[in-house]
């Protein structure tokens, strides 16, 4: 519901790609811990052999999938959000989140510029507007620097957590799952909590 339409889905729940409870990532603070942390995760890996399995050439040329890091000047960030809501803002003075869902990804955020403010969302609009293409996911914090004197930051530094909408199964977490012995049914009654798996044949 925080990605598409605001209906919840029973078999769409949160859930730690990993064992153990998740973490409640709506909370801003909590977000932004594991945001900045690495936390264990089936997901969390550089096994090339498993990547390869399920990530195509294109993407393995980024490596960072787990966490990224973005990096815009003020004039670079001012341009894009300028092309992409084909409106002026002025300067960038900051990127405000104004509600995460439970993956901490980011469904309302608000940009202040020095001529006008506006919220923006959901997730993949959120990413689309912070981006040449789209943003990895919309689950980052947000770092400004400032220069002596300025009253707007020179540079705005995106930290994020995975790729995108995070919705459903973990492709990389499934792989790992996978290799680790899981079976099919393990694997996707961990991220399809409340489901069942019927045969439907002879």
């Amino acid at each position: 519901q925080y990605c598409w339409e605001n209906t919840p889905k029973p078999y769409l729940r949160s859930v730690m790609d990993a064992n153990g409870t998740a973490p409640d990532l709506s909370d801003e603070a909590t977000a932004e811990q594991w945001i900045r942390t690495s936390p264990t995760a089936f997901c969390n890996t550089t096994d090339k052999k498993i990547l390869a399995e399920v990530l195509n050439d294109y993407d393995r040329e980024t490596p960072d999938f787990y966490r990224w890091r973005v990096e815009y000047t003020q004039e670079e960030l001012a341009a894009l959000i300028k092309e992409k809501t084909k409106d002026d803002f002025g300067r960038i003075v900051n990127l405000v989140p104004l509600q995460r869902g439970k993956s901490g990804r980011i469904c309302r955020l608000k940009i202040e510029g020095t001529k006008k403010s506006l919220t923006i969302g959901k997730e993949l609009e959120i990413r689309r507007t912070l981006s040449q293409t789209h943003l990895y996911s919309s689950a980052f914090v947000v770092d400004r620097e400032m220069s002596e004197g300025d009253s707007t930051p020179k540079r705005f530094i995106l930290t994020g957590a995975g790729w995108g909408h995070g919705v459903g199964l973990c492709q990389i977490g499934a792989a790992m799952m996978s290799n680790k012995g899981y079976g099919y049914d393990d694997i996707l009654l961990h991220y399809y909590r409340g489901a069942e798996i019927k045969k439907l044949y002879e």
